[in-house]
């Protein structure tokens, strides 16, 4: 069995603040002019961004905007949902699929309104109580929702900082997970939050894609491990 110390990242150190900064100004550069519409970016309602990441659990966001559309006519509140029947709430949630989801946000939407009065608390931890709610989820919410200063790191995230500042080595491993967690971290502005993270998954979708990454107009591949370990292979 490989050692603690072979299991981690490549590169492993964070990045000097030079580099923290670059990274930060193109993202958000390229944001301001090519970041989507999305239309739950344009509330800070915690209950309408607890549905839409909700919904964007394994769903692509395509599939999602009408359906988000169509939930909140329905149920346009937290207490709407909760006064709901569990039958109204996966009715709802049709044709989505991966119907656990609409029973995990039908039951938080429940306790919410019994324990926390009809309002989505805050903390992380009781954020993270509520079954569906992982890392990623509770950290959108706290980002999106209620304007915290933390991280987060879904698929797309991921695959960016680890193209951008890891660049090989094994990118689902438990040490890197953890890596990228504190590379989402050191790299997060203490201003523009919101627009920062929303951002960094706009860019793993749209330029740093999982095949056929955009390299020739992406603002990063001057810093890119990823770019330079292929470029001095080739």
């Amino acid at each position: 069995m490989p050692s603690a110390k072979a299991r981690r990242p490549k590169s492993s150190q964070l990045p000097p603040p030079p580099a923290r900064r670059r990274f930060r100004n193109r993202l958000l550069r390229w944001y301001d002019r090519h970041g989507r519409d999305l239309p739950w970016r344009r509330t800070r309602d915690p209950y309408r961004i607890l549905v839409s990441e909700i919904m964007l659990q394994q769903t692509q966001v395509d599939r999602v905007k009408p359906k988000y559309e169509q939930w909140l006519q329905k149920f346009p509140t937290m207490e709407s949902l909760a006064a709901a029947t569990l039958s109204q709430a996966t009715r709802g949630w049709r044709p989505l699929g991966y119907n656990i989801r609409p029973k995990r946000l039908h039951a938080i939407a429940r306790e919410v309104v019994a324990e926390y009065g009809g309002r989505l608390p805050p903390d992380t931890a009781t954020l993270s109580s509520f079954k569906g709610l992982g890392p990623y989820t509770v950290g959108a919410i706290q980002s999106f929702a209620f304007g915290q200063r933390v991280p987060i790191v879904d698929t797309n995230v991921a695959r960016l900082l680890f193209r951008v500042f890891v660049g090989q080595g094994e990118p689902k491993s438990h040490a890197t997970k953890r890596h990228l967690w504190e590379l989402s971290s050191a790299v997060l502005p203490r201003l523009r939050v919101f627009d920062f993270n929303q951002a960094l998954m706009d860019f793993g979708a749209m330029v740093c894609t999982p095949r056929k990454p955009r390299c020739a107009e992406c603002p990063m591949r001057q810093d890119c491990q990823a770019f330079t370990i292929r470029k001095a292979a080739s």
